[in-house]
Protein backbone atom coordinates (compact mmCIF):
# COMPACT_ATOMS: atom_id res chain seq x y z
CA UNK A 1 0.00 0.00 0.00
CA UNK A 2 2.83 2.33 0.89
CA UNK A 3 4.76 1.42 -2.72
CA UNK A 4 1.04 2.24 -4.13
CA UNK A 5 0.49 5.61 -1.81
CA UNK A 6 4.18 6.59 -3.30
CA UNK A 7 4.02 6.02 -7.22
CA UNK A 8 0.63 8.08 -6.70
CA UNK A 9 2.41 11.30 -5.29
CA UNK A 10 4.87 10.80 -8.20
CA UNK A 11 1.04 11.78 -10.37
CA UNK A 12 1.90 9.72 -13.27
CA UNK A 13 -0.92 9.49 -15.87
CA UNK A 14 -0.41 5.62 -16.07
CA UNK A 15 -2.47 3.03 -14.81
CA UNK A 16 -1.26 0.92 -11.99
CA UNK A 17 -3.37 -2.27 -11.26
CA UNK A 18 -1.98 -4.55 -8.19
CA UNK A 19 -2.59 -7.96 -7.69
CA UNK A 20 -1.95 -10.01 -4.88
CA UNK A 21 0.59 -12.90 -5.61
CA UNK A 22 2.84 -14.23 -7.87
CA UNK A 23 0.10 -16.77 -9.33
CA UNK A 24 -2.45 -13.86 -9.82
CA UNK A 25 0.37 -11.66 -11.77
CA UNK A 26 1.07 -14.52 -13.52
CA UNK A 27 -3.28 -15.07 -14.43
CA UNK A 28 -3.10 -11.09 -15.37
CA UNK A 29 -0.08 -11.05 -17.53
CA UNK A 30 -1.66 -14.12 -19.46
CA UNK A 31 -4.77 -13.07 -19.45
CA UNK A 32 -6.56 -15.89 -17.60
CA UNK A 33 -8.97 -16.30 -15.38
CA UNK A 34 -10.69 -13.30 -14.06
CA UNK A 35 -8.46 -11.66 -16.36
CA UNK A 36 -9.49 -10.38 -19.70
CA UNK A 37 -7.76 -8.78 -22.63
CA UNK A 38 -10.27 -5.91 -21.33
CA UNK A 39 -9.31 -6.05 -17.70
CA UNK A 40 -5.76 -6.57 -17.92
CA UNK A 41 -4.05 -4.87 -20.61
CA UNK A 42 -0.38 -5.72 -21.07
CA UNK A 43 1.91 -3.73 -18.75
CA UNK A 44 4.72 -1.06 -19.64
CA UNK A 45 6.40 -2.21 -16.94
CA UNK A 46 6.02 -4.40 -13.88
CA UNK A 47 7.23 -3.77 -10.28
CA UNK A 48 7.92 -6.99 -8.56
CA UNK A 49 8.33 -8.08 -4.86
CA UNK A 50 10.47 -11.05 -4.37
CA UNK A 51 8.22 -12.11 -1.08
CA UNK A 52 4.67 -12.52 -2.38
CA UNK A 53 2.92 -15.69 -1.33
CA UNK A 54 2.21 -18.51 -3.38
CA UNK A 55 4.44 -18.24 -6.16
CA UNK A 56 7.39 -15.71 -4.97
CA UNK A 57 9.08 -13.24 -7.21
CA UNK A 58 11.71 -15.16 -8.05
CA UNK A 59 10.22 -17.59 -10.05
CA UNK A 60 7.63 -15.60 -11.43
CA UNK A 61 10.10 -13.55 -12.71
CA UNK A 62 11.70 -16.88 -14.79
CA UNK A 63 8.26 -17.65 -16.28
CA UNK A 64 7.96 -13.37 -17.42
CA UNK A 65 11.38 -13.56 -18.56
CA UNK A 66 11.60 -17.06 -20.46
CA UNK A 67 8.11 -16.37 -22.39
CA UNK A 68 8.70 -14.32 -25.66
CA UNK A 69 5.53 -12.26 -25.63
CA UNK A 70 6.62 -11.19 -21.85
CA UNK A 71 10.09 -10.89 -21.69
CA UNK A 72 10.22 -7.49 -23.13
CA UNK A 73 8.14 -5.73 -20.76
CA UNK A 74 10.66 -4.15 -18.09
CA UNK A 75 10.98 -5.97 -14.02
CA UNK A 76 12.19 -3.46 -11.64
CA UNK A 77 12.48 -6.06 -8.34
CA UNK A 78 11.38 -3.90 -5.61
CA UNK A 79 12.21 -5.36 -2.07
CA UNK A 80 13.15 -5.50 1.31
CA UNK A 81 16.14 -7.67 0.22
CA UNK A 82 19.46 -6.75 0.21
CA UNK A 83 20.97 -10.07 -0.14
CA UNK A 84 23.61 -10.10 -2.48
CA UNK A 85 22.62 -13.82 -3.41
CA UNK A 86 18.65 -12.16 -4.36
CA UNK A 87 20.46 -9.39 -6.41
CA UNK A 88 22.52 -11.75 -8.51
CA UNK A 89 19.92 -14.44 -9.04
CA UNK A 90 17.32 -11.44 -10.15
CA UNK A 91 19.70 -10.12 -12.54
CA UNK A 92 20.36 -13.77 -13.68
CA UNK A 93 17.22 -14.71 -14.36
CA UNK A 94 16.34 -11.27 -16.35
CA UNK A 95 15.24 -8.36 -14.00
CA UNK A 96 16.01 -4.83 -15.05
CA UNK A 97 16.58 -3.24 -12.12
CA UNK A 98 16.95 -4.11 -8.16
CA UNK A 99 15.53 -1.97 -6.12
CA UNK A 100 15.55 -2.05 -1.92
CA UNK A 101 12.58 -0.97 -0.93
CA UNK A 102 13.59 2.29 1.40
CA UNK A 103 12.55 2.01 5.26
CA UNK A 104 10.56 5.70 5.16
CA UNK A 105 7.49 6.77 3.11
CA UNK A 106 9.47 9.63 2.02
CA UNK A 107 12.86 7.27 1.05
CA UNK A 108 10.32 5.54 -0.57
CA UNK A 109 8.15 8.64 -2.41
CA UNK A 110 11.92 9.06 -3.77
CA UNK A 111 12.71 5.84 -5.59
CA UNK A 112 9.05 6.18 -6.63
CA UNK A 113 9.95 9.94 -8.73
CA UNK A 114 13.08 9.18 -9.67
CA UNK A 115 11.69 5.44 -11.25
CA UNK A 116 8.96 7.67 -12.89
CA UNK A 117 11.08 10.37 -14.05
CA UNK A 118 13.60 7.53 -15.54
CA UNK A 119 10.74 4.45 -16.40
CA UNK A 120 8.35 6.78 -18.39
CA UNK A 121 10.66 10.28 -18.98
CA UNK A 122 14.00 8.86 -20.62
CA UNK A 123 13.72 4.90 -21.48
CA UNK A 124 11.88 4.10 -24.78
CA UNK A 125 10.61 1.66 -24.48
CA UNK A 126 8.64 -0.84 -27.21
CA UNK A 127 5.02 -0.09 -27.96
CA UNK A 128 2.84 -3.28 -28.26
CA UNK A 129 2.38 -3.72 -31.73
CA UNK A 130 6.22 -3.67 -31.84
CA UNK A 131 6.33 -6.60 -29.37
CA UNK A 132 4.00 -8.30 -31.87
CA UNK A 133 4.87 -8.08 -34.98
CA UNK A 134 8.58 -9.93 -34.17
Amino acid sequence: MLTKEALAETKLANDLNVVGDGEELLDYLYQRGRFTPETAPRPGLILLDLNMPKLDGREALAVIKTDPKLRHIPVIVLTTSKADEDVFRTYDLGANSYISKPVTFEGLSQVMRALADYWFGIVVLPKDEDRLSH
